[in-house]
Formats: structure tokens, sequence, C-alpha cells
């Protein structure tokens, strides 16, 4: 997760964020002896879309950004984390100098403007020296929070190639249909893997976008020139998300083999009411119907080193419960090499708009302590960097307390 930066869904509508200064994380165990340390994935994301995270503004000198990037990375090491998901191409543009395309406005307030500073490069390099994995996570699809082509960059590849954007509720996208945006996309995605030690590639849920009512994505032509032997429009769409997922696998294996590859959907699937197949849940958002993401194959299928399905509702929501959706995961996880973390919802902790499960500062901790039940579970992400630094409700400090006084490693 649409978000303008990720996830914050309900069943059927975008959430708000709120920060509020909060607790430290309870301090790790002294004295006795040393414990080995665990192996499961303990994530973060850190998002830069829109500053949603870091820069905390655009404009910040090279000094400031990297002082503020620094400081999460340390966030994440006080909290006993042991990866970060950090966004480098949030919308069709790099977090590194990329010869494909340009440098983010998110760093200087103007695409394609030099920062003057390696972003990935130097966070690749301060998240190993404190131990710390670093996957850099890429949006395929999304080229611009708004409408207007004349407001990228003027050398953009969306502006050189006017036939691969459509634009949708108020926004640009990448037409996934068409084999050469396709390849683009990889090769700009790839460039960042081919140049740097990443730990691993990760994507969001954003592939078609998120339906806005009223709107059409007019993908017509590119449907009459490539979607010939196809039952449906949808089967087409989600064969091109298919061939995205699995052509990137395959693209990252033979650049830097042992870089893992995960990816993080909306948390449901399908409603067991659409195919029995599915969660008993009642979203209003199904991946494999709306998004044309069929996850589920993907982890059967073990097209991916990992998958983090973004549970974000509380234990007993009436219509997407947190604890039907862990155990559906599990199911599909068993018995395929893809790892099933679960993405958690801490922005959501202490924020007076998301009810009154969310009021309670013990409700993340309840969930990891029902993930322990369930072995094919190896870990969890949270959402997002700012709220692991200030933790404004005091729930990762109990997170922390409960569940992660050992010392642990990533998955590998």
């Amino acid at each position: 997760m649409g978000r303008v930066t990720r996830r914050a869904f309900t069943v059927a509508a975008l959430s708000t964020l709120a920060m509020t200064p909060g607790a430290a994380a309870a301090p790790p165990p002294s004295g006795g002896p040393a414990r080995a340390a665990l192996t499961e994935m303990r994530g973060m994301w850190l998002a830069t879309v829109n500053n949603r995270d870091w820069p905390s503004h655009p404009g910040l000198s090279a000094q400031q950004q990297r002082a503020e990037l620094r400081a999460l990375l340390d966030a994440a090491v006080r909290r006993r984390l042991t990866t970060v998901m950090f966004q480098v191409r949030p919308t069709a543009d790099a977090l590194w100098p990329s010869p494909y395309e340009p440098w983010s406005q998110y760093l200087t307030g103007t695409q394609g403007r030099d920062p003057g500073w390696d972003p990935l490069g130097e966070a690749v390099t301060e998240a190993h020296a404190r131990g710390l994995k670093l996957h850099a996570w890429f949006n395929p699809y999304r080229v611009a929070l708004h409408a207007d082509p004349s407001r990228l960059a003027a050398a953009h590849p969306a502006r050189r190639h006017p036939d691969w954007v459509v634009s949708y509720g108020g926004q640009l996208y990448y037409n996934p249909g068409l084999p050469e945006v396709r390849e683009f996309v990889q090769r700009a995605m790839l460039d960042a893997v081919r140049r740097y030690p990443v730990d691993g590639v990760h994507f969001d849920d954003y592939f078609y976008p998120y339906p806005v009512a009223g709107r059409v994505f007019d993908d017509d032509a590119a449907y009459r020139r490539h979607g010939a032997g196809f039952a449906s429009r949808a089967d087409w769409r989600r064969d091109n998300v298919d061939r995205l997922v699995r052509e990137t696998a395959a693209g990252i294996r033979r650049i830097r083999p042992g870089v893992r590859f995960g990816i993080s959907p909306f948390g449901v699937w399908r409603n067991a009411a659409t195919d029995p197949r599915g969660s008993h849940t009642r979203a209003g958002v199904q991946t494999y119907d709306d998004l044309y993401a069929d996850t589920r194959t993907w982890v059967r299928e073990g097209t991916l080193d990992y998958v983090v399905p973004q549970l974000y509702w509380e234990i007993g929501h009436p219509a997407a419960d947190y604890a039907v959706l862990l155990s559906w995961w599990a199911e599909v996880a068993r018995g395929s090499r893809t790892q099933l973390y679960v993405g958690e919802a801490l922005y959501r902790a202490g924020d007076p708009s998301q009810g009154a499960a969310w009021q309670d500062r013990g409700e993340l901790s309840r969930h990891l302590t029902l993930a322990k039940s369930l072995p094919q579970v190896r870990g969890h992400v949270f959402f997002a960097a700012k709220e692991v630094a200030a933790d404004p409700a005091g729930a990762l400090a109990r997170v922390v307390a409960d569940h992660y006084r050992q010392p642990a490693v990533s998955p590998s």
C-alpha cells in the first residue's frame, strides 16, 4: 500500500498517520550468561516518498540528511531490529546516481538535482557497520503523485515516452501491460543491485493501482496489442504482474546471487466468499482481483524468498481479523520455500482515529505472541521508521520487552 506512502488501508479506506513523543525501548537484560542469537526477521520500513520517514523535509544539506539517516539506523539497533527496508525508488526516481532515472525530488525538492552524496551507497555501508541488513525497496510502476507530466524532470523517461504512461486517480503510472515498460523498470531497479551489496530487493503492494471509484485505468491499446490468448483483461493483467515478479527474481539471481527478493502485499489475497481458497474476511480490496497480484501463487510456487503480508488490523477486527489472516498466510506458506514474515501497523498504535484496540500498547505484543504458535511465521516488519524511533504509544517498547530481549540475526 492506495496511500501516498504505503499501507494505511483499513478494509476499504485510507487511514491517517499520527506521531507524538513516546517512550524509549526497554533495555536489554544485563548480567548472566550471553544467549545465542535467534534467527528471525525483525525489520522496519523506512519510507522516503513524500518525506514520510526520511529526510524530514526536502532541501536539507547532505550533512543533515546523513545525520537523520544514521539516527534512524541507530533507532533500529536500539529496538533490537535486524533489517531495514529502505525505499530507494519511490516514484520512478532514484536515491542513487542512476543512469536511467532522475534523482528523487524528496532529497533536494527538485527532481533531477544532485544531492551531493549517494544515499543508497551510504545507507548500505552504515547499516552493515551496525550489523543491520539493508533491503532496497522499489516501487515498480508509480511515476508521480500528481497527473501533470510537465512537472517531471525534463529528461524523465516518462516524458520521453508518454505512451508508457497512464493517468489514473490524479496520479501517473507506467503501464504494466507494455513489455518495453516491464523491461525498462527492471533495468532501472537492477542497476542498484549491480552497484551495491544490498542484502535484499523489496517491493511493496503497488502493482496495478488501488481502485478509484468511477475511474478506469486506460490500458485499452496495450490490451489490444498484447492481450491475445487471455480469457479476460484481468487474466492478462495478472500475467503482466507475474512476469515482472518472475523476471525480477531471475535478474537478481543472475546479477548478485544470494540477494533475497521479497514482496509486501496488501493482507487479503481474496475473500472466501469470492474464492473458497481465500481467507474468511470481508475486505473491500482483494489483491488478486483489484491489484492483479496473485500473491498466493508466488508463495506456493516459491517465486519469492520471502513475503510480508500487511496485516494491519487488530485481533478480532470484524472484517479482517489479524488472527484469521495470520493463520491463513501460515497455511499458504506451509511447505513452500518462501519465508513468511508479518507486516505490523506500528503507526496505528496510540492513534486516536484507529479505535479502541490500538489505544492498548499491548496489541502489537499480542500479535507476536500469537505468531509464535505458528512455525511458518519467521518474523515481523514494522511500519515505519519514524514510529520505530519515537514509539509514540510505547507499543514497540512493549514488543521489545516481551519478545526481543534475546539478540537475533536475519534469516537467509
